[in-house]
């Protein structure tokens, strides 16, 4: 009798453990779901409230952009008293009441609101305190108009909007990160959520098997495996927790190693990007202005010219023929350091610029258009045109396409109808660049070339949450 209440109390104790576990397990995983559901809710309001930063910050670049419309042709009727030159400034002023609505609309907080309003009054001052009423100074050819107190005023009004856009901007910016970096850390807690309790739970079936060098071989070959993807440069990988000390402190040192190259990497770009961004802005508002200047003047000077005075004339000519030449030029190479397109408007419409300067026909079609990171757009953007490069040199094509789909990853599809016959071997430094570039933002590329087929270039870049 005492030996069957002994054999019935061990059936009784083996299954309170089981219970115990289960319901330990049941909880775990509850907890984890529970955290996983926070997350997905917090990263829904994340996503909504990043697509409006990026929407104020499309706003923001579309008014500046009449600003400078307006500074740009209200300057070259003065320059000029041609009615031709107004066209722009025309084209902004009617564009203004629209692009005024769009932008204090798309303000993100009451404090953006309040300064979307306050440069909204400002260019609003500039257009009807300054910039009307010293176009109607020069339609009624007041001299005053060309001088340097009106000048000087407009160039003081034009900069003090200018800092005040960029203020709005770099606020915008740091709005949009700080959500980028809470979206991040609750997604990270969830991650680390459901690792701790998947962590649990093997341990509590290891408990039940005496499996216990499985806890340690099984994190061993988790870091072989991370290590081989980290050396062959994916460096978004990462170990999971261990319970085990020496293998955690492997696992910490190897994450917080991945983690600290990641973001070298992420800052170089951002900051290669930023370099090419004031490059390209510099050149257009510094030597390209100078260089426009400069045109309108040798054309005045030109009809000031008697005709009998052949050879000032020409000379003349050949000396506007070289202004404008240059002011392409220049233009050119600021579209090749970064288009002013691209931060305008996106990927999509500075890829279809590209295309309509293409010396071949290309055709250019997109899917679930949207603005994305600006480092992912700009490095997207110089992958296409790298690829329409290529091709355009070496693949002997007819016809270009270029297909761009935005889903969870940016799909870009570049396809010619040319010679075919591209491998990793035969591949030149365009080719090698191309697979660099699209690598360091832990994308990939695959290449399809049949000799006499054509050529397919496939690319995936991860975009960021």
């Amino acid at each position: 009798m005492g030996a069957r209440q002994e054999k019935t109390g061990r059936r009784l104790g083996l299954t309170s453990l089981t219970v115990a576990a289960s319901g330990l397990l049941a909880l775990l995983i509850g907890v984890a779901f529970a955290v996983l559901l926070f997350a997905i809710s917090d990263a829904n309001s994340s996503v909504s409230a990043r697509r409006a930063s990026r929407t104020a910050l499309v706003e923001a670049g579309g008014m500046e952009q009449l600003l400078l419309d307006l500074e740009t042709g209200q300057r070259g009727y003065v320059i000029t008293e041609r009615e031709e030159f107004l066209q722009p400034w025309q084209a902004a002023r009617k564009a203004l009441p629209a692009e005024e609505r769009r932008f204090t609309d798309s303000a993100t907080s009451p404090g953006q609101r309040r300064a979307a309003e306050r440069i909204t009054r400002g260019v609003k001052s500039f257009l009807n305190d300054y910039s009307v009423p010293l176009v109607e100074m020069v339609r009624r050819g007041d001299p005053a108009a060309s001088g340097l107190k009106e000048t000087a005023e407009g160039k003081q009004r034009v900069d003090v909007l200018r800092a005040q856009f960029d203020s709005y901007t770099t606020d915008e910016r740091a709005q949009l990160a700080e959500r980028t970096d809470a979206a991040g850390a609750n997604s990270r807690q969830a991650v680390l959520a459901a690792a701790l309790g998947l962590a649990a739970s093997t341990a509590l079936v290891a408990v039940f098997t005496v499996l216990q060098h499985r806890a340690v071989v099984r994190p061993v070959r988790g870091a072989a495996a991370a290590a081989e993807e980290l050396a062959g440069g994916d460096l978004s990988v990462r170990m999971a927790p261990s319970k085990v000390a020496e293998i955690g402190a492997l696992g910490t040192s190897f994450n917080t190693m991945a983690a600290s190259l990641q973001d070298s990497r992420r800052r170089i770009m951002e900051s290669t990007e930023a370099v090419h961004r004031r490059t390209a802005r510099d050149l257009h508002d510094g030597a390209q202005q100078r260089l426009v200047s400069l045109m309108i003047g040798l054309r005045l000077a030109r009809e000031l010219i008697p005709r009998t005075e052949t050879a000032a004339i020409d000379l003349l000519d050949q000396s506007i023929d070289n202004a404008q030449t240059a002011i392409n030029e220049l233009r050119e190479l600021a579209s090749g350091i970064y288009p002013l397109v691209l931060t305008v408007k996106g990927l999509v419409p500075a890829v279809k610029d590209l295309a309509s300067r293409c010396p071949v026909p290309t055709v250019v079609e997109s899917r679930d258009e949207r603005r994305i990171s600006s480092t992912v757009e700009s490095n997207a953007y110089f992958v296409v045109a790298e690829a329409v490069t290529n091709a355009v040199k070496h693949a002997q094509a007819s016809r270009i396409d270029v297909t761009l789909d935005f889903g969870d990853v940016l799909r870009i599809k570049v396809a010619d109808d040319g010679v075919g016959g591209v491998g990793k071997a035969t591949a030149g430094n365009g080719m090698s660049g191309l697979a660099d570039r699209v690598a360091a933002f832990d994308g990939k590329l695959a290449i399809d070339s049949p000799p006499g087929g054509g050529t397919t270039i496939l690319i995936q870049i991860p975009i960021p949450a």
